[in-house]
């Protein structure tokens, strides 16, 4: 099936990656029905949109309802409540779950909004706000291969790396192992500057050279620098990816396998969580081994 260029979409969640992602889609050209716990104070969508006053709402009006929230239970909430999205479904719709949550409950919700007669995608996404921002995030998507083509020109217009990875859950399954990885990265080059910098050598210079070889990353790049600038703003909040990485752990302890750098990460964001750092980017890892060591990088 499909969808006309101008399409009615539903956008549920106006955080610091909804907005961006609400907006480029008002940019394709789609009219955007919209609802946030607590509307901004300034309008990201700058008065194009319609706000709703529930998600009930914006199912009604929507043909394809985008979800971008916080948490597991934030989603089964936005979905499966009194005033929910599933009480103004109809057959023919379409939900997409950009949130990153459990791929087990994902499959749960699944079924439970098929049953209904609509698709159901689960796609979190990676590229933190400035991939948002950009329209350039990394798209991993789990559901039937006909959803997936349904919806593939919208998530176009949010991002750049699209995948069909398989059935509901492959999406979130993916996310999660994408958050190992950068969680582990995080780490390492936290280390290697605290490393370097209680060497007594300059970590911006020390960064420098090491993004010429084959440590070079993004997560040097960008992350890198913040650590050393100390711009620890988020864009990624370190509670956020405290909370993935508990899905990545329950996920190993179910599946009988063992994630040992995984944990020590997550000790690492719980220490920064305790010492108030837990709405701060999640480059702001670093700080845990500064305290640990006495030392901040820069």
């Amino acid at each position: 099936m499909k969808e006309n260029y101008m399409a009615n979409l539903g956008f549920i969640g106006l955080g610091i990656m909804g907005a961006p992602m609400a907006l480029n889609l008002q940019k394709g050209g789609h009219q955007l029905f919209v609802h946030t716990r607590t509307k901004p104070a300034q309008d990201p969508l700058n008065g194009q949109a319609t706000y709703c006053a529930s998600a009930t709402e914006v199912a009604k009006s929507a043909d394809i309802i985008f979800l971008m929230v916080p948490d597991t239970p934030d989603v089964e909430k936005v979905l499966f409540a009194d005033n929910g999205v599933a009480a103004g479904l109809s057959t023919g719709k379409a939900v997409v779950d950009m949130s990153s949550i459990s791929p087990i409950e994902t499959k749960e919700f699944a079924k439970r909004i098929n049953a209904l007669g609509c698709e159901y995608l689960d796609a979190p996404v990676s590229g933190g706000e400035v991939g948002a921002k950009g329209a350039t995030l990394t798209i991993m998507v789990g559901g039937s291969v006909e959803g997936f083509e349904r919806v593939k020109p919208y998530f176009e217009l949010m991002g750049k790396n699209i995948t069909h990875v398989g059935e509901n859950g492959a999406g979130q399954t993916t996310k999660v192992a994408n958050q190992i990885i950068v969680a582990l990265t995080i780490e390492a080059v936290s280390e290697a500057l605290l490393f370097a910098s209680k060497a007594g050598a300059d970590p911006a210079r020390v960064r420098q050279a090491l993004m010429g070889g084959f440590a070079s990353s993004r997560i040097l790049e960008v992350h890198g620098e913040r650590m050393v600038k100390r711009t620890f703003d988020p864009g990624f909040r370190i509670e956020l990816h405290q909370k993935d990485l508990n899905l990545a752990l329950q996920g190993a302890r179910s599946l009988g396998v063992t994630l040992p750098n995984t944990a020590t990460a997550q000790e690492l964001f719980n220490t920064c969580v305790a010492n108030g750092f837990g709405k701060s980017d999640h480059s702001a890892l670093c700080r845990a081994l500064e305290l640990m060591s006495n030392h901040p990088i820069a």
